[in-house]
C-alpha cells in the first residue's frame, strides 16, 4: 500500500508526516509522539471536518490527510465530552430504565427471606476474626522470606526507575510480591496424591471429620481411593487459616483465606470476598490508590476486577466483601453488565440486602470507637460512589483477560471457566511507552574489557583465564548469598593462589565493582572483604545480570580460537551497548512478559508477545540529544517454547523522528537452536543510507516465528543494540 503525507496540526505548531497504512495507528503515535513529546496513550487525534476520533487503523483509512492533536492532559471540558468513551445518553437512559424493571420484576419473585443471604455470609465473619489474632499472625509473618520479598520488591521498583520509594510505594510494591510468592508456595489440590505411595487418587466420596480435623474448622472430609495401591486418602476442608499455614494446600477456599491472613498479618486492611458463584479471593485498601484493590491468590492477578465475567464469562449474581467491620456488597466492582446481573439476584430484594448488610456492620462496629467508626463510613460512602460511577464506564479492550488458570482443565471446562479462545495471560494490545532502566546492564558489559585486556597481557591461557573469572563468579554468589542490605564476602589471604588473586586480579575488578555498586576493604593481614559501595537496591538489580554476563564470556573465551588483544572484540566482549532508551512493543503480557523484559540484561525474564507469531514490532528511541550509528545487534532465545522464537525480522532505522525508515538488516529462517542462545549480528555498511538513529531510531518488524502453527506468541529473551563510540552514561 502507497504512503499517505498527513498534515497533523498540534496547539500551535504543524508537522507533515509521512504514515505508511501497513505500520498501523500505534506507529503513527509514536512518530507524534517524538515530534511533540505526547505519549502514545496520552493522545487524542481528530481528522476530518467533522472532528471524527480517530481510535483505530479502519478510522484513519476514512479521515483526510489532515489531523489534529490533542493531549488529553489538556482536553477541556467541552472537548472530552466530544470524545467521552462513556454510554451514550441514550444508552445510558436504557440501561437505566431496564435496571428500574429488574427491580420491580425482583420484587415480584424473590423470597424476601434474608435468611439464606444470612447463611451464607454469617459463618465468614467469625473467620475473618481469625486474621486478627497475633499468634496467627506472628505464625504466617515467621513462615515468609520477608527480606527476599523486600528485595524483590526493591528492584521491581528500580526496573521502572523509582530508587526512592515513599512508604507507599514500598507497601504497594511488597504486596504484590508476597501474591507471587504465596502463589509459588501454596498448592492447588484437585485430587490429592495417595498418603501411602503418592500415586494419583479418585473421588471415593464424603468422611466424617475426626476430633483433629474439627479443632482446626474442617466440617467436611472429601475422600479419595488411591488408583495403584487402593489406600484412602482425607482431604479435610479446613476453614482455620492457622493449620492452612501448616498444610499450604487447598482449592480457592483455602487459598484466598490463608492469603488474606497473609495480608493482615503484614498490615493491610484486608477482606475476604465470596462470589457466589462458586469462587474467593483477597481485597486490600491501599490509601496510595485512595480505593480496594483486587487480588486473587489462585490466579497471582491484581487489580483486575472483570476478569471473572469477562475473562472466565461468568454469570455473576451476589459478590460480598467480609471484614472485621462487617460485610459489603461489591459486586457493582466486578461487573459491566449489571443490568444482566440484576436478572439472577434473586435470593432476596436489594433493599432488604442492604438493610441486612447495614445491620451487620452496625454490629460487628459497636466496640470500635466513634472515630473509627466514622473513618470507616466514609470510606466506605466514597466506595460506594466509585462503584456507582465505574459501573457504566466503558472496560478497557485493549486488555485480554485470560480464563481461570487454577484447576484441573476438565473441572474448569466443565465450570465453563476456560475463557475465550483458550486465552491463557493477561495482555495488552495498547502498551504505554517504557523507559529502559539498563544503563548497569552497559557498564558490566564495557567493565569486563580492563580485566580480559588484564589476562591477555600476562598470558593467561584459556583455561587459566576461565579458572580466574570462575572465582569472580564465585566471590559475587557469595555477596548475593549475604543479606540484602548489608551484602559482604571476604577473601581470606591464607593461601598463596588466594593472594596472588588479589595482589594481580582484584586491582582489574575496579570497573566491575563499580557496575555492581561494590567496593573493597582491606585487612593488610587477613583478608579482603567486598561490601557494599552504594544504595543496596542497585546491586540487587545488577547482580543477576553480571552472572549471566560471566556465563556468556566465560562460554566465549572457550570457543575462542586464541586469546590475544586482537580476540578482545565484539562479540566476546561487548562494549558500547546503546542504554537508557524508551521501548514501544505493538503487545505485551503483564505483569511479567513487559518488553523492557528483554532488556533488562538477565535470562530470568522475557518479552512475550500473545499474538506475535505472524507479525508484531519494537519501536526504539534514543535518549533524547543522542546521536548513534548502529554496527550490530544480538538476540537472546528465552527459557523455553522454542516455537515461539523468531525465525525473520527486518531491523529499521530512521534519521528523522521515526518519519522515514530504511532497512538496516533482514534476516530470514533463523533458528535459535539452544535456549538462552545469542546470536549476533552485524550491520553492513551502506554508502547511501545512514545507520545512524537519532530521536527515534530503531524498529524490529518480527514477521513470523518458527512454528505459526503451533503458536499465536512471540517471545524473545533479550535484545542488545550496540553502537560505534562510547555510550554516555546519565548517572555517576
Amino acid at each position: 500500500m502507497a504512503g499517505r503525507k498527513l498534515v497533523v496540526h498540534h496547539r500551535h505548531s504543524t508537522f507533515d508526516v509521512e504514515y505508511d497504512p501497513n505500520d498501523g495507528l500505534e506507529v503513527l503515535k509514536f512518530q507524534l509522539f517524538s515530534l511533540t513529546s505526547i505519549p502514545p496513550d496520552e493522545q487524542k487525534i481528530f481528522g476530518g471536518e467533522g472532528g471524527r476520533v480517530v481510535v483505530g487503523d479502519t478510522d484513519l483509512d476514512l479521515v483526510s490527510d489532515k489531523l489534529r492533536l490533542v493531549s488529553i492532559s489538556d482536553v477541556e471540558e467541552k472537548e472530552q465530552e466530544v470524545v467521552d468513551v462513556e454510554k451514550s445518553d441514550e444508552e445510558f437512559a436504557r440501561l437505566l430504565q431496564e435496571e428500574e424493571d429488574r427491580l420491580m420484576l425482583q420484587q415480584v419473585v424473590v423470597t424476601e427471606e434474608s435468611g439464606v443471604i444470612e447463611k451464607r455470609i454469617r459463618p465468614y465473619i467469625n473467620q475473618v476474626l481469625m486474621y486478627e489474632d497475633p499468634h496467627r499472625q506472628d505464625v504466617a509473618r515467621k513462615s515468609v522470606p520477608v527480606e527476599t520479598l523486600e528485595e524483590k520488591a526493591a528492584v521491581a521498583m528500580a526496573k521502572v526507575g523509582n530508587f526512592t520509594p515513599s512508604k507507599s510505594d514500598q507497601d504497594y510494591a511488597f504486596l504484590l510480591q508476597l501474591l507471587f510468592w504465596f502463589k509459588t508456595s501454596f498448592r492447588w489440590v484437585h485430587a490429592p496424591d495417595c498418603d501411602g505411595c503418592g500415586n494419583e487418587t479418585v473421588s471415593h466420596g464424603m468422611g466424617v471429620p475426626d476430633p483433629s480435623e474439627t479443632r482446626f474448622g474442617a466440617s467436611r472430609v472429601e475422600l479419595y481411593r488411591c488408583r495403584t495401591c487402593s489406600r484412602i486418602t482425607r482431604f479435610p476442608r479446613y476453614s482455620d487459616p492457622l493449620k492452612l499455614l501448616e498444610t499450604r494446600k487447598g482449592r480457592c477456599g483455602e487459598w484466598a483465606n490463608c492469603f488474606t491472613l497473609y495480608c493482615r498479618a503484614f498490615g493491610y486492611d484486608s477482606r475476604l470476598i465470596m462470589d457466589f458463584t462458586d469462587h474467593v479471593w483477597t481485597e486490600c485498601f491501599l490509601p496510595s490508590l485512595g480505593r480496594w484493590m483486587h487480588l486473587d491468590p489462585c490466579e497471582g492477578i491484581y487489580d483486575n476486577p472483570l476478569l471473572y465475567e469477562k475473562g472466565w464469562k461468568k454469570n455473576l449474581n451476589y459478590i460480598i466483601a467480609i471484614a472485621r467491620d462487617g460485610a459489603y456488597d461489591v459486586t457493582k466492582r466486578y461487573t459491566r453488565k449489571w443490568h444482566e446481573v440484576l436478572h439472577h439476584r434473586n435470593l432476596t430484594s436489594e433493599p432488604a440486602l442492604s438493610s441486612f448488610l447495614s445491620d451487620m456492620r452496625s454490629d460487628c462496629r459497636k466496640n470500635f470507637t466513634s472515630q473509627y467508626r466514622s473513618e470507616l463510613e466514609e470510606r466506605y460512602n466514597k466506595e460506594a460512589d466509585a462503584l456507582e460511577k465505574d459501573l457504566y464506564s466503558k472496560d478497557d479492550s485493549f486488555i485480554s483477560l485470560p480464563g481461570r488458570l487454577s484447576g484441573d482443565k476438565e473441572w474448569r471446562l466443565l465450570r465453563s471457566e476456560i475463557g475465550p479462545n483458550g486465552i491463557s495471560s493477561l495482555s495488552t494490545s495498547s502498551c504505554p511507552v517504557r523507559e529502559c532502566i539498563d544503563e548497569h546492564v552497559t557498564k558490566i558489559y564495557n567493565a569486563f574489557y580492563p580485566l580480559l585486556l588484564h589476562m591477555v597481557d600476562q598470558s593467561y591461557s584459556k583455561s587459566k583465564t576461565v579458572e580466574i573469572l570462575n572465582v569472580i563468579k564465585r566471590i559475587l554468589a557469595n555477596i548475593k548469598k549475604s543479606p540484602f542490605r548489608k551484602r559482604r564476602t571476604s577473601i581470606d589471604l591464607a593461601s598463596s593462589d588466594a593472594k596472588q588473586f588479589v595482589s594481580k586480579t582484584l586491582p582489574c575488578l575496579g570497573e566491575l565493582f563499580d557496575a555492581l555498586y561494590l567496593k573493597t576493604e582491606t585487612d593488610a593481614i587477613r583478608k579482603v572483604d567486598v561490601c557494599l559501595a552504594a544504595d543496596p537496591v542497585k546491586t540487587a538489580l545488577a547482580l543477576p545480570v553480571v552472572f549471566h554476563a560471566l556465563d556468556d564470556v566465560i562460554q566465549n573465551v572457550n570457543h575462542s580460537d586464541k586469546f590475544t588483544r586482537e580476540s578482545l572484540a565484539w562479540p566476546l566482549l561487548k562494549l558500547n551497548r546503546l542504554c537508557s532508551g524508551t521501548v514501544l512493543a505493538s503487545s505485551e503480557e503483564l505483569p511479567f512478559g513487559i518488553v523492557t523484559s528483554a532488556f533488562d540484561g538477565t535470562r530470568m525474564t522475557k518479552w512475550e508477545e500473545p499474538n506475535g507469531a505472524k507479525g508484531c514490532w519494537i519501536i526504539y528511541k534514543t535518549p533524547e540529544n543522542q546521536f548513534h550509528e548502529l554496527v550490530a545487534y544480538e538476540l537472546m532465545s528465552a527459557n523455553d517454547a522454542p516455537e515461539r522464537d523468531p525465525m525473520n525480522w527486518i531491523l529499521e532505522g530512521s534519521k528523522d523522528g521515526g518519519l522515514t525508515w530504511h532497512t538496516l538488516d533482514e534476516q530470514t529462517n533463523q533458528i535459535f537452536v539452544n535456549r538462552f542462545q545469542r546470536k549476533t549480528y552485524k550491520i553492513a555498511v551502506q554508502p547511501i543510507l545512514s545507520n545512524t538513529f537519532s530521536n527515534m531510531n530503531g524498529r524490529i518488524r518480527f514477521l513470523s516465528v518458527r512454528d505459526v502453527l503451533a503458536t499465536s506468541r512471540l517471545q524473545l529473551g533479550s535484545i542488545d543494540l550496540y553502537v560505534k563510540g562510547n555510550v554516555s552514561y546519565s548517572s555517576t
